[in-house]
């Protein structure tokens, strides 16, 4: 049966949750049933799509005293590595067919600038942009290659070569900046300002709202896939988050659609860039400054997304902190394969969820904090596979072929 290390870790129950608060028409109008259809239908649309694998953790599940472990796995999306393909992407084609209906004093379709060689030809003249720590910037330009528009990607210091490769191969412009991401961010919104660029970031602030909401929009695609392949209604959920537009679009779609017990929610940061936890233990949103260096790339950000606050301040249960050496422990775990668990190729930031719900196992404080039990049903996100290769390699001391081939059956 798989053991997992004890590691320091921060759970802090949030003191502002709200467990009989309905959903509303406020929150609908952020994210729905009905835009998640809209979404559905697009994105579903594209060539290469397919329901990306949930996994059952019976080892894990038994080691953790629980009834199961359900790990949706987005290492295959669309060949992008992660689950961002889902919410980017879909964001550019919803920015092209608004500006372009603007200019055209008509409506246009998403099908309609997939097939209309004069509407693609318009798209060459749009630019998009964005700052990313590497799977968001991926899935921009993939759905700008896609869709025919230019595309100017932002990465900050420390984003590796391998992620701006992988960027590269889609025909973006990548521009490194110094400073983290959020100063990243800045520079991406300075720059499109200057230059007319639309900016499709996941992260909302005063007066950007509309791109942000469609990028969670089309993350819900990914909850609607595991829960339709649940064969019941989870008691748990852990989602990692950076700014929080993650984990927030998980949360509504729980929260939206149970009519009565909605499970536990906990949103999982890495220690070292933890604005979610640090504005939940203050009652307002703060920043977390510095360089955020955490190997948890993905969730390095340090300033929340408003619109993802605005759901979880009173949506989730609980916040947690964990510690870069538990998620590196966790990635050699899944790609393990004990205890008839299956051989998982899982990046940094795939497996914060995976970590908590381990950590809170091993915790009885934190057991009965979050009344997790022997018949407790763990959902789990795992957000991304082998992004950035050689560091996979590194961490896990193998390759991802390695770990697949040699977890193969016999």
């Amino acid at each position: 049966m798989p053991s997992f290390p004890q590691h320091p870790f921060t759970l802090l129950a949030n003191p502002r949750f709200q467990p009989a608060e309905p959903y509303g028409a406020h929150r609908s109008a952020l994210l729905s049933a009905a835009a998640l259809s809209q979404a559905s239908d697009v994105i579903t649309s594209w060539s290469g799509y397919a329901i990306t694998p949930l996994h059952s953790l019976p080892g894990l599940a038994r080691s953790a005293g629980v009834a199961s472990l359900h790990y949706k796995d987005e290492g295959s999306r669309f060949g992008l590595g992660s689950f961002k393909a889902l919410g980017g992407a879909y964001a550019v084609a919803r920015l092209l067919c608004r500006v372009l209906g603007q200019r055209l004093g008509r409506s246009v379709s998403h099908a309609q600038l997939r097939t209309d060689p004069a509407l693609r030809l318009a798209c060459a003249d749009i630019t998009v942009t964005c700052a990313t720590d590497g799977n968001h910037g991926r899935s921009v330009a993939w759905g700008a290659n896609m869709l025919g528009c230019r595309c100017v990607i932002y990465i900050h210091a420390t984003v590796s070569e391998g992620r701006k490769a992988a960027i590269e191969r889609y025909g973006a412009q990548v521009v490194r900046t110094s400073g983290n991401y959020d100063d990243s961010v800045q520079q991406a919104d300075r720059d499109a300002k200057t230059n007319g660029w639309f900016v499709i970031s996941d992260t909302s602030y005063p007066g950007y709202m509309d791109i942000p909401r469609d990028v969670m929009q089309g993350y819900q695609l990914m909850v609607h896939e595991a829960v339709s392949a649940l064969p019941q209604w989870p008691t748990h959920v852990f989602v990692q988050a950076g700014v929080g537009g993650f984990a927030a679009a998980v949360c509504a779609y729980f929260w939206e659609r149970s009519t009565e017990q909605r499970p536990v929610f906990v949103v999982v940061e890495p220690q070292q860039a933890d604005c979610l936890l640090q504005s939940a233990r203050a009652g307002t949103v703060v920043a977390v400054k510095g360089d955020l260096d955490t190997l948890m790339a993905g969730l390095a950000c340090g300033e929340v997304s408003l619109l993802a606050w605005d759901i979880l301040n009173t949506g989730a249960n609980a916040f947690c902190a964990i510690p870069d050496a538990a998620a590196v422990d966790t990635m050699r775990l899944l790609a393990s394969a004990q205890g008839g668990d299956p051989v998982i190729v899982a990046g940094e930031s795939a497996v914060a969820g995976l970590v908590a719900a381990l950590l809170t196992a091993q915790d009885s404080t934190a057991r009965t904090a979050l009344e997790m039990g022997p018949d407790s049903r763990v959902l789990l996100f795992g957000s991304e596979g082998d992004t950035d290769p050689a560091l996979y390699q590194q961490l896990v001391g193998r390759s991802a072929a390695q770990v697949l081939q040699d977890g193969a059956p016999a």
